[in-house]
């Protein structure tokens, strides 16, 4: 696989560049101060908490039942947004949280707020918080070129370590002085905001879906694509491999400032200031610095500079040390998450976009948690100290591998939609619910071709598994020497129909006509359905 790396004519996009747009910088602008309200309601939840007997359990439940719905919902999250209008998704999710945060405004200007129902409120947030993320992520290709692409995903890292960083401060000051019901108000009101500015977009173009896709079916589409796309199972192993021991930073930092640095509440927020700054200038520099390291260069300094983080937090005790640790810390975080993200966007087709950044989603907030989990239990057996240590090494050994599993290079990767697939002329146009079909094609291949001809079919195989395809085989029948009869089975006619209508991409032309290539004569395609699918019909009629 080529792997990515700088040419000449690769100048990245400014850090600023998809400002400059205005319907992408409204919408920046909007989730940025939808992002601050995020951060002040989950403090003033955990404000709410505090002064419960069990406050510690309580407390720790906000951030679980925030983070839950994205492991449970962001998936079919993804289809939703792969099989209806994203805009008006987003518009509507908006809408359903705006109604959550009034709700807990209201409910707790009254004094009926008990932990249960904050708890299961919070819930609630975290589920429209899960239904937006694939949706929105799937979006920002259509808001800005493709040049762009980069330097939007690090500016979505600069939005959240902005509010990261203010939100919390901010929701602590007007706790103080008004208490937790209007900071709960001000998220309702951020969150109308970037309703707003969704509805005000409107789109060049409408996305079309030829035949409207089954819920369970479409969620097996977008498993399957990913299962058969071995460049977006790299990304998620890169993504992986670093965000497991670089959740030891973030999830043991409390125990740290407390008990290692000798820190409270406020010293514990300049650490969390710290790297916050750290990704607002990595995200920022990151175009620059894009123009002399090629992104896997990046993978590895990035890697780098998180295992001395790691170390160094683990180890010191001197607070202006940790706190120069945390800067390229955050710094490194924001250069992989942007790198990889900006990644699948590029390559994902926008038929299942939304589907595969869901399982991204997935992957980054499953291996947080579970990292999270892992240093924890490692903490409490051996220490701080020999949990942050693990941690580095194997950060260590996760950016060598960067070497083994770089990042691809995308832009020699045609991704274009491309229906090229001739029109169907059929005696019997079935269902779109009829299934399952098997699509058999039959090859004439002379001898001295067949070697060639068996490994062009290898990536014809990687297309039909993507875009539909459950079994794939290619076979020779035994009476011939020049034959070969590729079978695929799909789970339905409508599920062939969009194979036909827009899921194949230029990289699976590409692949089709490399095997076409080697073939004499003309192909013989055939679509054998089951043979209760229907009466065959007198006349020629056209599939569409």
């Amino acid at each position: 696989m080529v792997t990515a790396a700088a040419g000449p004519n690769d100048r990245p996009a400014s850090a600023w560049a998809p400002l400059r747009t205005a319907v992408y910088r409204n919408l920046w602008l909007a989730l940025l101060a939808a992002n601050i309200g995020t951060w002040m309601q989950t403090v003033g939840a955990q404000w709410l908490l505090i002064h419960h007997s069990n406050a510690s359990t309580l407390v720790a439940l906000v951030q679980t039942a925030s983070l839950l719905p994205v492991l449970l919902l962001a998936l079919p999250g993804g289809v939703l947004a792969d099989s209806f209008d994203r805009r008006h998704l987003l518009i509507a999710v908006q809408l359903f949280l705006v109604a959550v945060a009034v709700a807990l405004t209201l409910l707790t200007l009254t004094n009926r707020m008990p932990p249960a129902l904050l708890l299961t409120l919070t819930f609630a947030f975290g589920v429209g918080q899960a239904l937006t993320l694939p949706a929105w992520a799937a979006v920002i290709p259509e808001l800005v070129p493709q040049d762009q692409l980069r330097s939007a995903s690090a500016l979505g890292s600069i939005s959240v370590n902005m509010a990261r960083a203010v939100g919390p401060a901010v929701a602590g000051v007007l706790i103080a002085r008004v208490g937790v019901a209007p900071v709960f108000g001000l998220n309702a009101i951020a969150f109308g905001i970037f309703a707003y500015a969704l509805w005000r977009w409107r789109p060049r173009s409408a996305r079309a879906v030829e035949v409207p896709e089954r819920f369970t079916a479409a969620l097996r589409a977008g498993s399957r694509y990913v299962r058969h796309s071995p460049i977006v199972r790299r990304l998620l192993r890169r993504a992986l491999v670093f965000v497991i021991p670089a959740s030891a930073l973030w999830a043991l930092l409390p125990l740290v400032a407390n008990r290692r640095l000798g820190l409270g509440s406020g010293g514990y927020g300049l650490l969390l200031a710290a790297l916050g700054v750290g990704a607002i200038v990595g995200g920022v520099l990151l175009a620059v610095i894009r123009t002399r390291l090629s992104a896997n260069q990046l993978l590895l300094i990035a890697g780098a500079l998180f295992t001395v983080a790691l170390t160094v937090v683990g180890t010191v005790r001197v607070v202006p040390l940790v706190l120069l640790a945390l800067l390229p810390a955050g710094m490194a975080w924001v250069t992989v998450l942007a790198n990889v993200n900006a990644e699948m966007q590029l390559f994902l087709p926008s038929w299942v976009r939304a589907r595969g950044l869901a399982v991204y989603q997935v992957f980054f907030a499953g291996g947080q948690a579970v990292g999270a989990l892992v240093w924890g239990l490692v903490a409490d057996v051996g220490g701080l100290v020999l949990a942050y240590l693990a941690a580095a090494a194997l950060m260590l050994v996760g950016t060598v591998t960067s070497r083994i599993w770089p990042l691809p290079n995308l832009r020699s990767v045609n991704r274009e939609p491309a229906a090229y697939w001739p029109q169907l002329h059929l005696v019997h146009e079935p269902d779109p619910g009829v299934g399952p079909v098997l699509v058999t094609v039959q090859y004439t291949v002379r001898p001295q071709q067949t070697q060639p001809f068996l490994a062009a079919m290898d990536l014809v195989r990687a297309a039909r598994q993507r875009t539909g395809a459950m079994r794939w085989g290619l076979f020779r029948p035994a009476e011939t020497t020049d034959r070969f009869v590729e079978v695929y089975l799909v789970p339905s006619w409508g599920e062939h129909l969009r194979q036909h209508g827009g899921r194949l991409t230029g990289e699976d032309r590409a692949a089709e006509e490399r095997a076409r290539e080697l073939t004499d004569g003309e192909l013989e395609v055939r679509h054998l359905v089951p043979a209760a699918a229907g009466p065959a019909l007198s006349d020629d009629r056209e599939a569409v």
